[in-house]
């Protein structure tokens, strides 16, 4: 018989994960790392839970039924390959039926199966609820739009730091242009889970103390998705290392990051902020983007995105803000000089 694990005992084991909750549940939020063997489809899921609600829970039980006979084998065989060490931690939504059926075929075939107590409801309650604390030695990641900040901050965790690439999670850069060139985004449940799972990673690493955790400076959303309030809140309290560098390097950065991209894609991104930059700067960046005049663009396009920066970095503590300087766009040194910077503050 499966063993039934709290939250705590489950996360903990290494061992292939199996969730077996319908592909569109899967896709809403998920266990990172977990796989998907879904024991009913959506439609068949739709069918299941209709019935239930109509004619009780008995003639539930016997379409699902249906639904699982002729898939048995498969489930087996998917197992096998997910799992070759024949064990396996097994979840659903509510720890009930539908985990307990798949960890009784399981063990029938040999594997030690194990499942979550109260399902992925449970784990998603452990997840916000981990956002509730206060995280320690936050170093914010500040500059303008175009300062290389992202790539400063890899460059800082590659230096031996340990730090979280918001935006790399997101898959999203955070501006109207952000998306472009990037994966699908997660949904907000899932950008949690994963950062769950990341700084639960980093924050184990944290060689004392006295060690920071850098993160790039975010708005409260990164696209579609969204920061936890708590979290972004101690970040817009922590120290902040500003990256200082030209408006014409940043220019100089942001077309190479932009000017091969599909040009739709980059007028759809000037229209999404035409009312805020004013409807002659969109006009003007427009006509520049026909020209491929990109630097025009950008040039454009940043007078907002500074504003904007300044006036949110105003909500801060001036004595919070520890400027940086930089001549050249360089993120290796630059994050050198960032690192040098952060053990003054210590």
């Amino acid at each position: 018989m499966a063993k039934v694990l709290d939250i705590t005992q489950f996360l903990a084991l290494q061992t292939p994960m199996i969730d077996v909750r319908s592909p569109a549940e899967f896709a809403q939020g998920h266990i990172p790392l977990a796989v998907n063997l879904p024991i009913f489809s959506n439609e068949e899921r739709a069918v299941v839970g209709t019935l239930y609600k109509q004619k009780g829970k008995e003639e539930a039980i016997i379409k699902g039924l249906e639904f699982v006979g002729v898939k048995m084998a498969d489930f087996v065989r998917k197992a096998k390959q997910i799992a070759p060490e024949k064990q396996l931690l097994v979840h659903c939504w509510r720890g009930g039926m539908r985990s307990g059926s798949m960890a009784w075929l399981f063990e029938t075939v040999g594997f030690q199966t194990f499942t979550l107590e109260k399902g992925y409801k449970n784990y998603r309650q452990h997840v916000l609820s981990y956002f509730e604390q206060a995280f320690p030695n936050l170093l914010i990641l500040g500059g303008m739009t175009g300062s290389g900040k992202t790539d400063i901050l890899k460059q800082i965790i590659a230096q031996g730091q340990q730090g979280i690439d918001l935006e790399g999670l997101a898959h999203h850069k955070g501006s109207s242009f952000g998306s472009i060139g990037q994966a699908p985004q997660p949904t907000s449940e899932q950008f949690e889970n994963e950062l769950h799972l990341a700084l639960l990673r980093t924050i184990s690493s944290l060689t004392s103390p006295f060690s920071h955790l850098w993160l790039e400076d975010e708005s409260r959303n990164i696209g579609k998705t969204f920061l936890p309030n708590n979290l972004w809140q101690q970040m817009q309290r922590s120290p902040v290392i500003y990256i200082q560098i030209s408006k014409n390097l940043r220019i100089e950065r942001l077309v190479k990051e932009y000017a091969f991209c599909d040009k739709e894609l980059l007028e759809s991104a000037i229209l999404r902020i035409a009312k805020r930059i004013g409807s002659n700067h969109a006009k003007d960046a427009l006509e520049a983007l026909a020209n491929d005049d990109f630097a025009k663009v950008a040039d454009i396009t940043l007078v907002y995105y500074d504003k904007a920066y300044t006036h949110d970095n105003q909500r801060r503590k001036p004595e919070s803000i520890y400027y940086l300087p930089v001549e050249v766009d360089n993120p290796t040194e630059t994050a050198q000089k960032a690192i040098e910077l952060a053990k003054t503050l210590i």
